[in-house]
């Protein structure tokens, strides 16, 4: 039996692995090799391998885990759980069941395209999520973002501290007279009207077409699709969520420990809204402690 099985071997998975393997803690990471971030040239903001493309960071990973004995790296999905802890059990999708005392959830989110032409192409390329991951790139360029909600005038103000040149594509979304007074008195155009067509060039936007015929040139767009967990292993389970703006979260406390005892999540899956390798990377080692550190006796 695993001192601990980890379903989800991206930076979160990987972290916590890491931890648990320099504590010669028995460990096998599930994996089916589809990061959230796979659609991306580069990572950025990740002490040690800024501007690296995030598939090599993770190969380079996988190959460091290898020096530990008692880390074993398992390239199959997980189809179900059952049992409590210290005596559960894992049927992967090669049908081998596998048991562990512990459990950590780090299968991470899939963002939902929205039924738009060029928007998936464009993904991870000229439109993205998060200023602090691509915004250095883009600097006092032009940027653009598709109004999602009330949040979105948050980043309206985040936005600043890398360009002065940004347009606010409302795509069907009422945006109340006191925000739009704002952002007036921002200088920040508001498009009105819904987005039909994202027209690029090999992923990189030329404009934004809108419904009425308007297309508006922008050199990035920002945008948060909703997402949801890569997998319903936690439904499953009957794990507690919490609704965010984007989807739906694993609820977890300090430790990163879900509302099962013995189980634990971190990245994506516990915190959609922040798409930070930074951030997995802390989550998934906080869970990987926190995991051996309940098997103390």
């Amino acid at each position: 039996m695993d001192d601990v099985i980890i379903i989800g071997g991206s930076f979160a998975g990987l972290a916590g692995a890491l931890q648990l393997g320099r504590a010669r803690r028995k460990v096998t990471v599930l994996d089916t090799g589809l990061p959230r971030n796979r659609f991306a040239g580069h990572s950025h903001g990740l002490l040690g391998h800024d501007h690296k493309p995030p598939l090599d960071i993770l190969a380079e990973a996988r190959r460091q885990l290898a020096r530990y004995p008692t880390v074993k790296l398992v390239d199959a999905r997980a189809d179900s759980i059952s049992g409590t802890i210290d005596n559960f059990s894992v049927l992967t999708g090669d049908d081998e069941s596998l048991g562990g005392r512990r459990l950590i959830l780090s299968y991470g989110v899939a963002d939902q395209m929205p039924d738009v032409p060029g928007f998936t192409e464009s993904w991870g390329t000229s439109i993205v999520p998060c200023p602090y991951c691509d915004g250095f790139e883009v600097a006092d360029q032009h940027w653009g973002l598709v109004w999602s909600g009330p949040s979105s005038h948050n980043y309206v103000r985040l936005y600043h501290d890398w360009t002065e040149t940004l347009t606010v594509f409302a795509d069907s979304h009422d945006i109340s007279p006191d925000i739009r007074a704002d952002l007036a008195r921002r200088n920040i155009p508001v498009v009105d009207g819904q987005i039909a067509e994202i027209a690029h060039h090999r992923g990189h936007i030329t404009t934004v077409n809108l419904d009425s015929g308007l297309n508006a040139a922008v050199d990035i767009l920002f945008a948060h699709p909703r997402n949801k967990p890569s997998a319903s292993l936690h439904e499953s389970l009957g794990l507690a969520t919490v609704n965010t703006p984007l989807g739906t979260a694993l609820k977890v406390d300090e430790r990163r420990e879900t509302s099962m005892p013995g189980i634990y999540a971190a990245g994506d899956l516990a915190n959609p809204a922040m798409a930070s390798v930074t951030t997995a990377i802390s989550q998934g080692a906080t869970a990987g402690i926190s995991a051996q550190q309940s098997m103390l006796v």
